[in-house]
């Protein structure tokens, strides 16, 4: 069955329904200290869950200029069955933000495999006024998704960034990528392919 982003154009595979894995194999950042990220596969196969809780870029009065812009790099390995590989297909990431008016911000992403072009980010501005949950998607073509080498086992590495200026406003604003709960996730919905 085809995913959303490759209906009508190529075909992939379903997910394996053989055991996968996902394994945090390093993070770093001001955005993600140790310790304050994890993720997790899907009971499906279909996609994988990045979870952040201390993930938050502030501006105002009174806050340090370090706190404007935060940024974590996830190393990432998915153990998938033999014979198969995969390709990020869309992402959906997921905040909560505080943007007063005349505030600007955010979000900012890219990921490859290890040893491979890191490509370019996709920039997701946030509009102010906010006192709200946000969502924002990245959604990749079937023909611009980078697949795993077949028989390599290469990380993926994501780097995502978040960026608050105060602009004209006279108060903090503030928008974060974290959970407390558990209950604000990263989504990583995965194309899969049989390698021939």
């Amino acid at each position: 069955m085809a995913s959303p982003a490759s209906a009508g154009l190529i075909l992939t595979d379903p997910p394996p329904t053989d055991e996968i894995s996902i394994h945090l194999v390093a993070m770093a950042g001001s955005g993600c200290a140790p310790g304050t990220a994890d993720v997790a596969i899907s009971p499906d196969h279909s996609a994988f869950t990045a979870i952040y809780s201390a993930y938050l870029a502030q501006a105002g009065p009174s806050v340090p200029v370090t706190e404007n812009r935060k940024n974590c790099q996830l190393n990432v390995l998915v153990n998938a069955p033999s014979g198969y590989t995969f390709a990020i297909a869309k992402v959906d990431y997921r905040g909560y933000g505080f943007l007063q008016r005349g505030a600007t911000a955010q979000q900012r992403a890219n990921y490859y495999f290890q040893g491979m072009s890191m490509g370019s980010y996709a920039n997701h501005p946030i509009a102010a006024p906010l006192d709200d949950n946000w969502i924002a998607t990245d959604e990749v073509p079937i023909a611009s998704q980078v697949f795993r080498p077949c028989g390599e086992q290469r990380n993926l590495n994501i780097n995502t960034e978040l960026r608050v200026t105060k602009g004209t406003s006279t108060d903090v604003s503030y928008l974060t990528m974290d959970s407390t709960d558990g209950s604000i996730e990263t989504i990583y919905h995965f194309s899969w392919m049989r390698c021939h």
